[in-house]
């Protein structure tokens, strides 16, 4: 076992395979280790996420500690069949790799059972570990633009159905019409960790389990406090504290990317802080009390300086703003500074998805990004009432910005992990929440080999083959195959949601404490 840093707010631990995962994953998950927000499983390593200012040296201790024996009997999981039409476009060439034929690739992936290891790249993917071994082959040497949803795959050691349509390598060798992942149901994911899976060959796809009443529900009535969507400019999506727990399932945390500044939104209006806003890239929005109101809202905003006006009077920004049944509020574009929030006095009461409101864009849980004419419903007033009308705050710089970062887990895959920090790195125009993508002088791989997919927390800078890095943000995926060199202090994190396209960015490299 080998505990890695991985910034300053969790932990890495790399063990020797996939069944020492499974057993050490259950293992913390039954220790329930004070400040451990999540527990990630993938194919050689367990995250572990914590509440920042967790004692990590002592956590990584109490991990150590854990007794865990890979060689155990896995606790009980529950049984999941998956029918399937084998008519998949690579089985005769799964076939052909393995030696089996067509119909003995099939007899082999029916003939074994299968267990959950860990979950991947969207809400409801699995890794399933512990098939036949006659069946272990490489992705396909050019991944596909779409896989449909409901692809049964293998990929090395590994097996798997995709839950949605979206890009993929792997080799396809039948399909299932089986719902993998459905917010509506409790737990979403068909297929959790530690859940044995066993395939069955049918000759019709079995029809998709129905979850409520046919036909389009009646819309809600429309509530009297609420506020219009009369315009976007850039992006503008809802967001909160995020969720949490949900990384084993494919779901990463999301949530508002510059968090002190939500925050801020919310403290002004006083709000709870799980309150949800609005977060907006580079101004644009414009939302429009509705007409019925029986008394104005009470809005907030912080975050980049947008210039705003209230049916053509400007307010000012970290201050409270009164607005009145049918007036318009409009952001224009901050002049430094990329994301301002907005926060109404009762917050944006839509409903919330695994116990957040936050829009995930690249898992796409949660709201959808909003759009022209969308109609937010605003919560009742909370109990407090706002104790100061403004509050001082500093905006956001244009100019270069030094985030401190710390090394590791995989700086030994980089030549040189300080060419990070001599670096001035530009943030490039293809950013967005999942992450910044940095340009500069590309770093160099030590180690070209393939690392197997291992858990990522925000903040990490991983570097792809082409060597620039990318900088994850709030809607990072929840695992990937690219080597991290370091991790963004979490207390710095929030200066980076408001890097614009242009800016300078360096690093200051330290050890982990």
């Amino acid at each position: 076992m080998r505990v890695l840093p991985c910034g300053d707010a969790a932990l890495l631990v790399e063990v020797a395979d996939l069944g020492a995962v499974l057993a050490l994953a259950d293992a913390v998950r039954a220790a329930d280790l004070p400040g451990v927000l999540d527990v990630v499983p993938a194919a050689r390593t367990v995250l572990l996420v914590a509440v920042p200012g967790t004692d990590l040296a002592e956590l990584g201790r109490a991990v150590r500690a854990l007794p865990v024996d890979p060689s155990a009997a896995p606790p009980g999981g529950e049984d999941v069949e998956i029918p399937v039409v084998y008519d998949g476009p690579d089985l005769d060439e799964v076939g052909r790799l393995t030696g089996l034929g067509a119909d003995g690739v099939v007899e082999a992936h029916t003939g074994t059972p299968w267990r959950v290891g860990f979950g991947g790249f969207a809400p409801g993917f699995a890794y399933l570990a512990g098939g036949d071994e006659r069946l272990h082959v490489p992705r396909r040497a050019e991944p596909r633009t779409t896989v449909p949803a409901g692809s049964v795959g293998l990929a090395g050691e590994f097996s798997g159905v995709y839950p949605r349509s979206s890009p993929g390598g792997w080799q396809l060798i039948g399909t299932t019409a089986v719902t993998l992942w459905d917010p509506d149901r409790t737990p979403p994911a068909l297929l959790r960790p530690g859940a044995r899976v066993r395939f069955t060959r049918t000759a019709e796809p079995a029809s998709a389990p129905s979850h409520g009443r046919d036909g389009a529900p009646d819309p809600p009535p429309a509530p009297w406090r609420r506020v219009e969507v009369v315009g976007v400019g850039g992006a503008a999506v809802l967001v909160d504290l995020g969720r949490v727990g949900w990384g084993a399932s494919g779901v990463g945390r999301s949530g508002a990317f510059d968090r002190a500044a939500c925050a801020l939104a919310n403290r002004l209006v006083a709000n709870p802080a799980s309150a949800a806003c609005v977060e907006v890239a580079f101004g644009g929005l414009a939302l429009r009390a509705g007409d019925d109101l029986a008394a104005p809202l009470l809005v907030a905003l912080a975050g980049a300086p947008a210039p705003a006006a209230v049916d053509g009077t400007p307010v000012g920004h970290h201050a409270l703003v009164v607005l009145r049944a049918g007036q318009t509020l409009r952001l224009g574009t901050p002049p430094s500074g990329l994301r301002t929030y907005l926060a109404v006095r009762g917050g944006i009461d839509v409903p919330a998805v695994l116990g957040s409101r936050s829009t995930d864009v690249l898992s796409g849980v949660g709201p959808a990004p909003l759009a022209a004419s969308a109609v937010l419903p605003v919560g009742p007033e909370p109990a407090d009432l706002p104790r100061v009308d403004v509050a001082p705050v500093a905006v956001p710089t244009g100019g270069p910005v030094t985030l401190r970062a710390v090394l590791g887990p995989r700086a030994d895959w980089i030549a040189d992990p300080t060419a990070l920090a001599r670096t001035a790195w530009t943030v490039s125009g293809r950013s967005d929440r999942v992450g910044l993508r940095l340009e500069g002088e590309p770093l160099r791989r030590a180690d070209t080999g393939e690392l197997p997919s291992e858990g990522m927390v925000r903040g990490a800078v991983q570097v792809p083959p082409g060597g620039e890095p990318v900088l994850f943000g709030a809607d990072h995926p929840v695992t990937g195959g690219y080597p991290v060199v370091a991790v963004v202090r979490d207390a710095d994190l929030d200066r980076a949601a408001q890097l614009r396209p242009g800016q300078q960015v360096r690093f200051r490299l330290e050890e982990p404490r």
